[in-house]
């Protein structure tokens, strides 16, 4: 290990030799944060640029509108068959080649000429922008058994707040220099990012498991989900309230720009720092389940999920409803969601990849079901049926979890 490599984790000792137990530094929580959150920005950047897009390369609406569909296809695809090699390979040498080959594909989308380029690069931004969930599977073997909570709190807040962040950023940038200079710009980001891991991650991998071959790692997925109930729990829990959040931030921007606000992009795009709040609150959730107290916080963040959607409902009427909602809202999804990682990976820690990647599916699944359920509903029945289908998601969750009595 490097000598930069020591700020991270304690020396790891030879082969044969036990390991002392590695310790995080604040600052490399921090790092990991950050690399988290500006891997996971890339998956969102597009949302505001599609119009300006589909003009500069001449592509029909369906065409354009395929664009965020490839990159969460990507995405999807890299969290079952990328994920899971941190457990079979170093994850510092997985990690820095994948933001590598994440910034040829940036590099790609910037530089664009045709659709075909621009949706290729698109998909493989997607399918290499799963280097966040390396990431957070990474600092969870790094972190103490008894710390581990607040570990996993701090960096998923990191991508949290790169997701709401990401839209505002785009647009921007957009604005200043079009949209070509968001993607430069996150490649350069991105390369400073794989050069500093480079030298700062230690070398010794936690994997345990570098006797299994690849077709084995992804039937040893599948096989984790058939025998550990509280896997399937949770990554039942993950769906619901994912769908809940994307149920809010896909849909948002129709009431907010229409009377009587008639808001900007920018503005619009602004809110996502209201989430920030939520967001950044919730990271209290980890140390929480450091104290045991995991069902607990599980059963609050669902009840307060549920209850956003009562001033979000308001929205047409108040814009400090609204406010209020996304706080409410963006702090109960953070809060369940560092519990249900930090739960699942103490399974098997030598599997923690798979596990994380695995669960993180359920997380796009729900995703999707909530943009596109919220996107039709508002078309047809208005504001208060979406706010209707989000409550719904979330009552379920928190039905789910009353069901379940005193079981994690």
């Amino acid at each position: 290990m490097s000598d930069d490599g020591e700020a991270v984790t304690a020396r790891c000792g030879t082969r044969g030799e036990e390991s002392p137990a590695p310790v995080l530094s604040r600052g490399a929580v921090i790092l990991f944060a950050v690399a988290c959150g500006a891997a996971v920005a890339n998956v969102y950047f597009s949302q505001p640029l599609l119009v300006t897009m589909g003009h500069d390369l001449a592509m029909s609406p369906g065409l354009v509108g395929s664009v965020v569909t490839l990159t969460h296809v990507g995405y999807g695809l890299g969290l079952f068959f990328l994920v899971p090699l941190g457990d079979m390979t170093d994850r510092r040498r997985l990690v820095v080649a994948q933001l590598l080959l994440l910034v040829v594909a940036l590099i790609a989308v910037a530089t664009a000429r045709t659709a075909g380029i621009l949706l290729a690069g698109m998909a493989a931004t997607g399918l290499l922008a799963v280097v966040t969930q390396t990431l957070v599977a990474f600092a969870a073997s790094l972190a103490p058994p008894a710390g581990r909570g607040r570990v996993v709190g701090v960096v998923t807040s990191g991508v949290v707040i790169g997701i709401l962040l990401a839209r505002t950023a785009s647009g921007l940038l957009a604005d200043l220099a079009g949209w070509r200079s968001v993607y430069l710009a996150s490649a350069s980001l991105t390369a400073l990012l794989a050069l500093i891991l480079s030298r700062v991650l230690p070398r010794h991998s936690e994997a345990a498991q570098k006797n299994l071959r690849y077709g084995e790692l992804l039937r040893s997925t599948i096989t984790l989900f058939a025998r550990e109930r509280l896997l399937r729990l949770r990554a039942v829990f993950g769906l619901l309230i994912f769908a809940a959040f994307s149920t809010l931030w896909s849909s948002v921007a129709l009431p907010l720009s229409e009377a009587p606000y008639f808001l900007s992009h920018s503005a619009i795009g602004a809110l996502g720092l209201i989430g920030v709040v939520g967001a950044l609150a919730a990271a209290a959730a980890g140390r929480l389940n450091d104290r045991g107290l995991s069902r607990r916080t599980t059963g609050i963040a669902l009840a307060l999920l549920a209850a956003s959607w009562l001033p979000l409902s308001f929205t047409r009427s108040s814009l400090w409803a609204l406010f209020a909602g996304v706080i409410l809202l963006d702090l109960a999804v953070q809060a369940v969601h560092v519990t249900n990682q930090t739960l699942i990976y103490a399974l098997h820690p030598e599997a923690g990849s798979r596990l994380i990647g695995g669960y993180m599916v359920f997380y796009s699944i729900g995703s999707a079901t909530g943009a596109i359920a919220a996107t039709s509903l508002y078309t047809v029945a208005g504001w208060g049926a979406v706010c209707a289908l989000g409550a719904a998601f979330s009552c379920l969750g928190l039905a789910l979890w009353a069901v379940c009595g005193d079981r994690r």
